[in-house]
């Protein structure tokens, strides 16, 4: 059962499962979802889960008593980037292997770059860099910067300041930090100043439409806003770069999902079709049907150049951070982002926000225990 983000996803997944068919003689029926969640849910209840899903990192801690745990049987675990491999692991059990990933870059209209007057010489590599050239960018009704003021981009500044939500072992809420404070004073500041916005202030559903429409010069988004402007907005021209570097270093965020599998029923069977999904050369198969980026790590090259306009996006995954992996972060992260409307408007501190933020993780991870 998979989360398909279309019928390319879908037919190269089918298309995978027939050559799996082809090499073993065992039958594989590809099942699009159309909630995932709450079909997986629904499955575990009644005893009859599919027995290959996709499921995300915070999906896998929920489901965890439902889920076989293969990733000791998996021989060459290791050439899986660590940062995905992380995201689903609990106490040190791998409970399943990450199908692919997205990172997070920064995305430049280049007409709107050239017209300023700018070269790639002046590309921002670090918070300072961002801040001048979102200022020379910002022109009439256009702004510099326009993001989704939301937890998955905003979350981006905070590793790039050295901060996170929570600790390396994921057991304590470390949001009131100095480091999240300093991430959450830069933004409010360059919102403030009128060159950053969020995309609800530009009345713009998302960052990709931002830039399409030509209310910003620059957003912050992933390798899925490549098919949105190709789609939307074909006469947009694009570049991509890494994000740029805060007080710690370079930061970006990663998303993914992994090929779980169930606890009941064929496990054997289910590790098999896995190992073939994950295989170099369906990984690249996928890569060439619907542009995701291998979980492999010695697929980099070979990605690079398969996609060299996606190489900032493929660039962050070493030092990316993952996907918080609580069950209920969701709505802690909902909060948060009600609370940055508030910091975008002035009508809260980074301190107020982050206040806020600790004690909505600190009762989440209450309820864990």
């Amino acid at each position: 059962m998979i989360g398909s983000s279309g019928d390319a996803e879908t037919n190269a997944v089918i298309a995978a499962a027939e050559r799996f068919t082809e090499a073993t003689g065992t039958p594989v029926e590809v099942i699009p979802a159309q909630d995932l969640v709450q079909q997986l849910t629904q499955g575990f209840a009644g005893g009859n889960p599919p027995d290959v899903f996709y499921v995300g990192p915070e999906q896998v801690r929920t489901f965890q008593g439902s889920l076989y745990p293969y990733g000791s049987e998996i021989d060459d675990v290791d050439d899986f980037y660590p940062a995905l491999i992380e995201s689903y692991t609990i106490d040190d059990e791998l409970y399943c292997l990450p199908k692919d990933f997205s990172n997070l870059a920064l995305v430049i209209n280049a007409d709107a770059w050239e017209a300023a007057g700018l070269t790639d010489a002046d590309i921002p590599t670090t918070w300072e860099e961002l801040t001048a050239v979102s200022e020379t960018l910002t022109s009439g009704d256009q702004t510099g910067l326009v993001m989704s003021g939301e937890a998955d981009r905003v979350g981006a500044f905070m590793v790039q300041a050295g901060g996170w939500y929570l600790d390396d072992e994921g057991t304590e809420a470390i949001a009131d930090s100095e480091e999240n404070a300093a991430a959450l004073a830069y933004v409010q500041e360059n919102l403030l100043a009128g060159n950053f916005q969020f995309a609800a202030q530009v009345e713009a559903g998302w960052g990709g439409e931002a830039l399409g429409t030509a209310k910003s010069a620059m957003t912050i988004e992933g390798p899925w806003i490549v098919g949105a402007l190709d789609a939307d907005f074909p006469d947009i021209n694009w570049i991509a770069a890494e994000l740029p570097e805060g007080p710690a270093g370079k930061g970006t965020l990663t998303f993914s999902n992994c090929w779980g599998v169930a606890a009941e029923g064929d496990t054997a069977g289910a590790v098999e079709l896995v190992k073939h999904l994950t295989s170099p050369e369906e990984q690249q198969a996928f890569t060439e049907a619907f542009g995701v980026n291998p979980s492999r790590a010695s697929l980099e090259e070979w990605n690079a150049e398969a996609q060299p306009e996606k190489a900032a996006f493929n660039a962050g995954v070493e030092y990316a951070k993952g996907q918080v992996a609580v069950p209920g972060f969701p709505s802690v992260a909902t909060d948060f982002n009600a609370q940055l409307e508030a910091l975008g408007s002035g009508s809260a501190t980074p301190e107020d926000v982050l206040e806020r933020l600790q004690k909505t993780l600190e009762d989440l991870l209450a309820e864990q225990d």
